[in-house]
């Protein structure tokens, strides 16, 4: 369910993914509550000081691909036994190694539709969707950590920004 309320967010942001992450740290240990944090691209080592557990989504992957791999096997055993018991070629009905072209290709296309579908859906995209954004340049070179203005106060948070090496500091209404 969506949350319709606005926050005022305070952001920084940093010119390098080093300083960023040097901030994250001093951030945790200041025992500052961090709204989010942005990067253009992924930043080794920020998930571990950020808290963050390892995605399920290789999990949802492997459902997926064993739900294809039973269709692919259930449907051509169905088919080539009961619907339409033909002989191709000399092999028997029931020809295992002739399914698995066709089983290997339902396995994949199975996982790869349902982690894609999976992926929007827990993140929130999709077609029409609209997300709100703090800043134009954090998807291009900036990088960003943002504090929730009702967790952190203004003071606090700007010379946090001005100690870590932040570039900019800004506040938004999101």
């Amino acid at each position: 369910m969506a949350d319709n309320s606005s926050k005022e967010i305070i952001y920084g942001l940093y010119d390098d993914d080093e300083i960023l992450l040097k901030a994250v740290k001093e951030a945790k240990k200041q025992h500052l509550d961090i709204y989010d944090v942005f990067t253009p691209f992924p930043v080794h080592g920020l998930d571990p000081v950020l808290g963050l557990e390892e995605s399920r989504l290789h999990q949802a992957g492997f459902i997926y691909g064993a739900l294809g791999t039973l269709t692919a096997f259930l449907g051509m055993t169905w088919i080539f036994t009961k619907d339409w018991p033909n002989i191709f070629g000399g092999k028997p009905y029931w020809s295992v190694p002739a399914f698995i072209p066709i089983t290997f290709e339902l396995t994949v296309l199975f996982a790869a539709i349902g982690m894609t579908v999976t992926f929007y859906i827990i993140n929130g995209l999709g077609p029409g969707v609209v997300n709100k954004h703090l800043d134009d340049r954090i998807t291009d070179d900036k990088f960003c950590i943002a504090f929730d203005k009702s967790q952190v106060s203004a003071a606090q948070a700007e010379s946090f920004f001005r100690a870590t090496g932040a570039s900019e500091v800004n506040t938004k209404t999101i």
